[in-house]
C-alpha cells in the first residue's frame, strides 16, 4: 500500500512509518518540522521525506499528485502555542479542509484521522468517557481548531476513521509530563505533580491499531485508550524507577477546582471492531520512553496548554 502521513516527522506519524516500511509499504511523510526532529525518520528505500506545510494547498494538491496514495493517515497537528490561534486554525482546520479535498479528488481509498480527548472539554460530564458524550472542545484553540478539522472529514465523502486518543506517550514524544520529568530530573531539579488521574497509551499499542484501521476494519470515530487511568504520582514513580533514581518524595498539589479528577476514555467499541487492546505496561512503555531520551536528549519540549493549566497537567 501507498501510505501518506502528514506529520509523519513527529512523534505517531514517524512511529507508524517505521512500521509501515517494515511491513513492505511505501510511504511519504509531509512536515514542517516545527515540533517534530529531522532524526525521527532515517533514510530508506521506499521511504519519501518532504518538507512543508499541509495548509499550503498548491503544494500540498501537487505531492497528493505525485505521490498518489492509497490511504492518507492525518497526523499533523498545530499545538506549540496556546495562543496562536490563526496557525492552529491554519494548520488544524484549513490544513485538514485541504488533505480531506486532495483524498477527495484522487481517490483515497483510506482516511484516518487524529482527534484530541480535550474535544469532550476538560470537565467532562462521564466517567469513563463515552462516544455518546457530547463534543465540547472550548477550552482551547488545540481543542476548538482539532474538532473542526474532524468536522470536515465526517462532511466529506472518505472512507474515515477518526481516532480520539489517550494521552500517548513512548520513544520520541516531546510533550505531557514524561518528557517534562526526565528533563527535569536530568537537570536536577525539583518536580511536582497534581492529584489527578489520566489515561496513558503508549505509541505502539496505538500503531497496532492504526494498521488495523489501514486494513479496513471500523469506520467513524473511535477512542483509543488503555481502559484505565493512573495517577500522575504513578508515572513520576515509574519515571524515577526507569532513571534508577529510587523513591523519591515529590510534592503532590491539589488540582484546580475546575479540573477534573480523572479523564478516562471508554475503548469497548474499538476493542470490538478492531479486536485490539494496549499491551505494554507503564513500566515497560515508561522504560522505553526514557531510554529514548537518554539516547537522544531532549532540547525542548512542547504543550498546547496554558501556563496556569500546567500545574493542572504536570
Amino acid at each position: 500500500m501507498k501510505v501518506l502521513i502528514t506529520g509523519g516527522g513527529g512523534f505517531i506519524g514517524s512511529n507508524l512509518a517505521d512500521r509501515l516500511l517494515s511491513e513492505g509499504h511505501e510511504v511519504l511523510t509531509v512536515d514542517t518540522y516545527a515540533t517534530s526532529r529531522r532524526d525521527n525518520l532515517t533514510p530508506q528505500e521506499r521511504l519519501t521525506i518532504v518538507e512543508g506545510s499541509i495548509a499550503d494547498e498548491s503544494f500540498f494538491n501537487g505531492v497528493v499528485d505525485d505521490f498518489g496514495p492509497e490511504a492518507i493517515v492525518h497526523a499533523a497537528a498545530s499545538y506549540k502555542d496556546p495562543d496562536a490561534w490563526a496557525e492552529d486554525a491554519r494548520t488544524n482546520a484549513l490544513g485538514t479542509a485541504i488533505v480531506v479535498k486532495a483524498a477527495e479528488r484522487t481517490g483515497v481509498q483510506r482516511f484516518i484521522y487524529f482527534q484530541t480527548a480535550l474535544c469532550y472539554g476538560v470537565k467532562p460530564q462521564e466517567q469513563p468517557i463515552t462516544l455518546n458524550h457530547p463534543l465540547r472542545p472550548y477550552d482551547s484553540s488545540y481543542a476548538i481548531s482539532k474538532t473542526a478539522g474532524e468536522d470536515y472529514i465526517r462532511l466529506s465523502s472518505l472512507n474515515w476513521v477518526s481516532f480520539r486518543l489517550a494521552n500517548v506517550y513512548g520513544p520520541r514524544n516531546l510533550s505531557g509530563p514524561l518528557p517534562t520529568f526526565f528533563s527535569r530530573l536530568s537537570q536536577d531539579k525539583a518536580c511536582f505533580v497534581t492529584d489527578t488521574r489520566r489515561d496513558f497509551l503508549f505509541v505502539t499499542d496505538l500503531v497496532d491499531v492504526v494498521v488495523k484501521a489501514l486494513d479496513g476494519r471500523g469506520s467513524g470515530a473511535y477512542h483509543v485508550s488503555s481502559g484505565s487511568d493512573v495517577s500522575i504520582k504513578q508515572l513520576f514513580d515509574a519515571t524515577t524507577a526507569a532513571l534508577n533514581l529510587g523513591e523519591i518524595d515529590v510534592e503532590v498539589r491539589p488540582r484546580a477546582a475546575d479540573d477534573a479528577e480523572s479523564i478516562l476514555l471508554d475503548p469497548s467499541r474499538t476493542n470490538a471492531d478492531f479486536d485490539w487492546k494496549t499491551s505494554v505496561s507503564m513500566e515497560d512503555g515508561v522504560a522505553q520512553a526514557i531510554t529514548w531520551y537518554q539516547e537522544h536528549g531532549i532540547e525542548q519540549t512542547y504543550t498546547h496548554l496554558k501556563e496556569e493549566e500546567l500545574r493542572v497537567r504536570s
